[in-house]
């Protein structure tokens, strides 16, 4: 077996067996000179000389020969226990078998401890029992077994006794031994660094997960979509079929954080990812955008039905109150529908489109769902544009702030001013405050032009005050951005400071839903918000529009409300209308009796105030006295309005009780 594992390592010094023949040479041609020296009669002594010489010569070759030998065989045992050391003590496993047979002629000590056998075992095991690929049939293993490459790795596994499958690498060499064949094979344990390989496999896959799945809900994020989308459209235009791109935005989800915390506002947006999965089929996408935004891709649709009757069970789903910590939270979703290839023809068009639908929802109403139109799309780039404009009319001063008195219903006085901004476009000429504050709103532009109209009319208050004109109060109209801004209170205290006004002669407008979402203070939040802040100055609070918002007849009682003005379309029928007459006549007595003054509102005709005065209301505002005019036009009329011109103190008094 030595001479099969000699062939796996070439000699260091082959046998020369030449030199056997040279020695006999030498001994021929020893008896050859002794016979010619018989041959020619030397002497007895000379003859017996030379034989004698010439067997002590075969003497000393014999045993050099005999010497030379045996140093040979030892040379041989030592290059052989060279060789077994080597193999014994590789780490790789060696087996040889008969070419013919496939039984085991040979295991080295790494491949039997691997193999779990001991060295008699394995002489009744075959290739076949030493050697696994998978699920491959034993005559697969064994063609490749028969046809590998010594020059190449074959990955295959090694079957131990106990039946574990150990990964390994397998070369094989084919040799001729003592006339026969035998195979080889030399295997490398590779079953640590295939574990090394899968966990690395498993890390990268992980960190591709994380990478591309939001770690709240579970869901794919935008990275996915930014992935799957565009593979999704083409896939779509392949088949010819329609694609549908949903965009969900949660309805006021802000005030559930802002009330009940993040942790609440993360477990109620999981019950969200829920149920929104559960809405959609098993080949749809829903995927997480960030914060309360949701985008579900509809596969394979028949039908624009199928995906806009998929969205209304999205809508319907929400509508169910969520139960967060034993407590039922209430939320809603506006919706808004894009499809492929109607509203778009690439990722960016399509989300574009779904996200204008989704805003158009939200200004219907919210809890609704919008399929993208033209008509959308021309109403954002409106919104886009307008948006522009209207930071260009901030930066060159195209802005202005006219004046609408209030006036006493009995004796016809000024008691007070409405501050409106206007817009005088150089192009367009004026443009109506209804298309440009919802826009200012949206876009934070607000807070910028609300802060012009206050430096502006109280520069204008001074301003006349200085020409010896009696002020009265005047109102602004304030966002929720505004009073959501820290700095807002010292603000109005420091420009009052400077034009040297008292806090009085200003009063502040909100709607119901202004003074709605700045009443829902944060958790731990102390009680008295930046209203009671306001007022404690001394600067009065009206609400706006009441009785279109909330109607949340709470806050007339926690809130410390000046003034309510009543919508302009409660008055406007108010002769012709008998609802219209009892919910004002309501209004201006729940008033009453909480010491609340109170201003109608869009008073055009001799008859409704009339009625007003008789319902108890004495301060309107409306085109029947004045339109809104430039502060130079209002300083003429209030220079003719002679009630106390000259006492402040009169004016005030006749604000807050309705009477000059």
């Amino acid at each position: 077996m030595f001479n099969v594992l000699r062939g796996l390592i070439p000699l260091d010094r082959p046998i020369r067996l030449s030199m056997v023949g040279a020695t006999l040479g030498v001994c021929a041609l020893a008896f050859a000179v002794t016979g010619r020296a018989v041959a020619s009669h030397w002497s007895v002594a000379s003859v017996a000389a030379l034989v004698g010489g010439a067997a002590a010569l075969l003497a000393a070759l014999a045993a050099g020969i005999f010497y030379t030998i045996r140093g040979h065989f030892r040379r041989q045992r030592a290059v052989d226990a060279r060789y077994k050391a080597i193999i014994d003590q590789t780490n790789d496993g060696i087996v040889i078998v008969d070419s013919a047979t496939l039984r085991v002629q040979y295991c080295n000590p790494a491949f039997l401890a691997r193999l779990g056998y001991t060295e008699e075992e394995t002489a009744a095991l075959t290739l076949t029992d030493l050697f696994a690929d998978g699920t491959a049939s034993p005559e697969a293993v064994l063609g490749r077994l028969r046809n590998v490459d010594s020059r190449l790795a074959l990955s295959m596994q090694q079957r131990c006794k106990s039946g574990v499958l150990v990964d390994i690498e397998v070369r094989c060499n084919n040799l001729e031994v003592d006339g026969g064949g035998v195979l080889v094979y030399v295997t490398h344990d590779i079953s640590v660094r295939r574990k090394v390989e899968q966990q690395l496999i498993d890390n990268q896959q992980r960190l591709d997960r994380m990478a591309h799945h939001d770690q709240l809900t579970g869901l794919p994020n935008r990275h996915h979509l930014a992935s799957f989308l565009p593979q999704a459209i083409l896939e779509a235009r392949a088949a010819n079929a329609m694609l549908g791109v949903v965009f969900l935005d949660l309805d006021r989800f802000k005030h559930i954080n802002d009330t009940r915390g993040h942790e609440t506002g993360d477990k109620l947006l999981k019950e969200v990812a829920s149920r929104v999965r559960a809405c959609v089929r098993d080949s749809d996408v829903v995927i997480r955008m960030g914060g309360d935004e949701f985008v579900v891709v509809f596969r394979n649709l028949k039908s624009y039905d199928e995906v806009t009757q998929g969205a209304a069970r999205i809508v319907a789903s929400l509508n169910r109150p969520i139960v967060i910590d034993h407590h039922p939270l209430q939320t809603t979703g506006s919706v808004g529908v894009s499809l492929f290839p109607r509203d778009g023809a690439d990722m960016g068009e399509l989300l574009k489109h779904a996200d204008t639908a989704m805003y158009q929802a939200k200004d219907r109403g919210r809890n609704n769902v919008q399929l993208f139109s033209h008509a959308m799309n021309r109403k954002l780039k409106h919104r886009v544009a307008m948006e522009a404009s209207l930071r260009e009319a901030l930066r060159l001063k195209q802005l202005d702030v006219h004046y609408q008195p209030f006036v006493n219903l009995t004796t016809r006085k000024i008691v007070g001013l409405e501050a409106l901004m206007r817009w005088r476009h150089p192009v367009h000429g004026m443009i109506p405050a209804d298309q440009f504050i919802p826009v200012a709103e949206e876009t934070g532009l607000i807070v910028p032009m609300g802060n012009f109209v206050l430096h502006r009319a109280l520069q204008t208050m001074s301003a006349w005050r200085r020409a010896g004109v009696a002020l009265v109060p005047v109102s602004l109209n304030v966002a929720p951005a505004q009073l959501q801004r820290g700095e807002f209170q010292s603000t109005i205290s420091t420009l009052l400071k400077t034009h040297n006004l008292r806090p009085e002669m200003l009063q502040l407008e909100m709607t119901e839903r202004a003074v709605f979402d700045n009443s829902q203070v944060k958790m731990g939040e102390k009680s008295q918000d930046t209203l009671g802040r306001l007022r404690d100055m001394g600067i009065k609070i009206a609400i706006d529009d009441f009785g279109t918002g909330y109607s949340s007849l709470s806050y007339l009682k926690n809130w410390r409300v000046d003034s309510l003005k009543i919508d302009r379309s409660f008055v406007r029928d108010l002769v012709t209308d008998s609802s219209d007459l009892a919910i004002v006549s309501a209004i201006i007595d729940i008033a009453r009796h909480l010491q609340i003054q109170v201003v109608a509102e869009g008073i055009e005709g001799y008859q409704q105030v009339e009625i007003l005065r008789k319902l108890g209301c004495m301060v309107g505002q409306g085109f029947l006295f004045a339109r809104p005019m430039p502060a130079e036009e209002c300083m003429l009329l209030l220079g003719d309005n002679v009630a106390h011109p000259d006492d402040e103190e009169d004016m005030l008094a006749a604000f807050a009780a309705g009477g000059a």
